[in-house]
């Protein structure tokens, strides 16, 4: 059973966990003036790949440079659902409006 206190935990393991591969160890190394890690052939990854690296709460991000977020392709299932359009540039539009943080607009008994 899952209670309110680790419903977040739960999810963090079934959506990053368990598609994760398992860790591989490496260690790092000295390079003319710099420290350099050598990468695992088996992460598939080719030579030559320029990389950013950024630290993050004590851990070092390596992220190929210009990998662009994914985005999800509808293109299969457009006009598959019925009522499913695209949306024109002024169906995006919104109007402003105040947020009511107090709760004032609120209807109460």
């Amino acid at each position: 059973m899952i209670d309110g206190t680790n419903v977040g935990m739960y999810i963090h393991y079934v959506y990053t966990e368990t598609n994760m591969t398992a860790p591989r160890k490496s260690r790092t190394f000295k390079s003319g003036n710099s420290v350099a890690l050598r990468l695992p052939k088996s992460l598939g990854i080719e030579a030559g790949v320029e990389m950013t690296v950024r630290e993050e709460k004590g851990r070092f991000i390596v992220e190929p440079v210009g990998a662009e977020p994914r985005k999800i392709d509808l293109t299969g299932i457009y006009g598959s659902i019925p009522g499913l359009k695209l949306l024109t540039s002024e169906d995006r539009e919104f109007e402003e409006r105040e947020l009511d943080w107090e709760g004032k607009l609120l209807k109460r008994d």
